[in-house]
């Protein structure tokens, strides 16, 4: 796997690179040269922050809460688009309302067990009705190449928004700019629209 990162770096220094062809038209990022799998056993979710109940989930907890199915076309900000895919898991305001996010919070902070990667969203942003912590793709459980076993799903935005990997959200005072927006990328990357431009849907 170094190998080819290393070979992708030379070619297109954004990192952004489809360095390994996936099932349904999808291609396999990381930043790092390895990502640990994680699974029933040692996989934790933890919420911290700007919350008046820290905690931590299993995947048997976020699998036993309610559970959402969106089927939105995936589009990557480097071009390539898979139509009509469905995503399934806890919506991240279900999560966060039970954590208790204080008046002071006005964003959320995404960490990845890959020891590297991260994101962010402003709080609004991260209690929209497309926004998920998510635990199926395609209609199955999320596989490693895909961020499994848990990722963010951020539907409106474009894909490198939803976080693989997810390991943390933590509630913050303002938005702080994730891997790819330190290196120039849109703190705000709806796509298609810019300004932060958007219908919030219903449902």
């Amino acid at each position: 796997m170094e190998s080819v990162l290393a070979g992708a770096a030379e070619k297109d220094p954004t990192g952004l690179t489809g360095l390994l062809p996936n099932g349904g038209g999808f291609r396999y990022y990381s930043v790092t040269s390895s990502v640990p799998h994680k699974g029933e056993a040692n996989y934790r979710l933890t919420i911290d922050g700007l919350v008046d109940h820290p905690t931590s989930f299993t995947l048997a907890d976020l699998r036993a809460l309610p559970q959402t199915r969106l089927v939105r076309d995936v589009q990557c900000v480097t071009g390539w688009r898979v139509p009509g895919t469905p995503f399934e898991g806890v919506r991240l305001s279900r999560l966060l309302d039970a954590a208790g996010v204080r008046s002071s919070a006005r964003a959320v902070r995404f960490t990845c067990f890959d020891g590297a990667y991260t994101e962010s969203l402003t709080l609004a942003q991260a209690r929209r009705a497309d926004v998920l912590v998510a635990l199926r793709m395609q209609d199955k459980p999320l596989g490693h190449n895909h961020g499994g076993p848990v990722r963010l799903y951020v539907a409106p935005m474009y894909f490198y928004k939803s976080a693989k990997w997810l390991s943390g959200i933590t509630v913050t005072e303002d938005v702080r700019p994730g891997y790819w927006e330190d290196r120039g990328y849109d703190v705000d990357a709806w796509v298609g629209k810019s300004n932060g431009r958007d219908d919030d849907p219903t449902s």
